[in-house]
């Protein structure tokens, strides 16, 4: 057992290895084949706002070029970067040189992290249970018709959500403020008040995703419960006289999760993107607002950077989803 354990556990390692090697190739040799040269379109930019003479432009670009390897091998820059991505250093910014695009990275992810945190978990909860209540036979009719307005949901985009959340709930009924991390006046501070008013700003784009995401896990749910009523071990639970709750709990809600865990897994590409869409609609200092910025300045080693940063992040969750997996059904823990 413990042999076959550690085998399933170095090839689902290799495997993220694999996928992070190959993730950072692909954002290495794809800008290097485009004609376009990062420096050279950012120092003629400033150029044009502050009035460069064009020698000047050059021998920056050549002193650039030096200091970041550009005048180096190919092959000896690509062995040069997949150090720096071991180290998880991707560079500097050209548009806020000298600091480095970890540390514009590291400012900016807390935001993104626990906004994507708690949507994730909370929408995997509510449309879960909501779609499972109402593929339960035995479950009463008022409670099957809660998930129905959120079925309803399911084709609108997490974006289309949040403006007519910043419509109705913040400009109409200015109930919740209309963006920004805090309010403007505010000095940030380890406070209850300083916290109350972050968490004030952080529910308007909060409730856009979870709206935007819980009807697809309702529909799933519900597909999966129905599959499984009539089930074998469904029956046998209700002929040993076991309560209604405990079939619900322990045969039919934990067997129908399963296939949801590597939904999950498979969605979380989704639900990052859409959680960045969404910062920048309402103004959050998060990595989607910085990626925005970086594109507008031609910011090129940041847009890399947060590119390739979100990728290994989402192979090293998929990887994470892979071992709880077994955890869950035993049936994989044995195989």
């Amino acid at each position: 057992m413990t042999r076959v354990n550690f085998k399933l556990i170095a090839k689902r390692l290799s495997f993220l290895v694999l996928v992070i090697w190959a993730a950072s190739t692909i954002v290495f040799f794809v800008p290097r084949l485009s004609p376009r040269n990062a420096l050279r379109e950012r120092f003629a930019e400033l150029a044009r706002s502050g009035g460069f003479a064009p020698g000047d432009i050059e021998k920056l670009i050549t002193n650039m070029n030096q200091q970041f390897g550009l005048d180096k091998p190919l092959l000896e820059q690509y062995w040069t970067y997949l150090g720096n991505i071991i180290r998880m250093d991707f560079g500097y910014s050209l548009n806020r040189y000298p600091a480095t695009v970890t540390d514009i990275i590291s400012q900016a992810l807390p935001w993104t992290f626990f906004l994507l945190l708690f949507t994730t978990i909370l929408s995997f909860i509510i449309g879960n249970l909501l779609g499972a209540i109402s593929a339960w036979p035995k479950s009463p009719r008022w409670l099957r018709g809660i998930a129905t307005p959120f079925v309803l949901l399911t084709g609108v985009p997490p974006v289309i959500m949040g403006v007519l959340l910043l419509f109705f709930i913040g400009f109409r009924l200015k109930l919740l403020p209309l963006g920004g991390p805090y309010s403007i006046g505010i000095v940030p501070n380890w406070s209850w008040d300083f916290a109350v008013d972050v968490l004030r700003h952080q529910m308007l784009p909060a409730l856009a995703l979870v709206l935007g995401s819980v009807g697809g896990w309702v529909l799933s749910m519900r597909g999966m419960g129905v599959t499984i009523q009539g089930e074998d071990y469904v029956n046998f639970a209700e002929h040993k006289g076991l309560t209604g709750g405990r079939i619900f709990r322990d045969y039919y809600l934990r067997n129908t999760l399963l296939p949801q865990v590597t939904g999950l897994a498979l969605a979380l590409g989704t639900l990052v993107t859409s959680a960045l869409v969404v910062e920048q609609l309402f103004g959050l200092p998060g990595l989607g607002q910085v990626l925005n910025n970086a594109i507008r300045s031609n910011d090129f080693p940041v847009i890399y950077g947060i590119v390739l940063f979100i990728t290994i992040a989402i192979a090293v969750l998929m990887a994470v989803l892979e071992f709880i997996y077994p955890l869950l059904d035993p049936r994989v823990r044995n195989q």
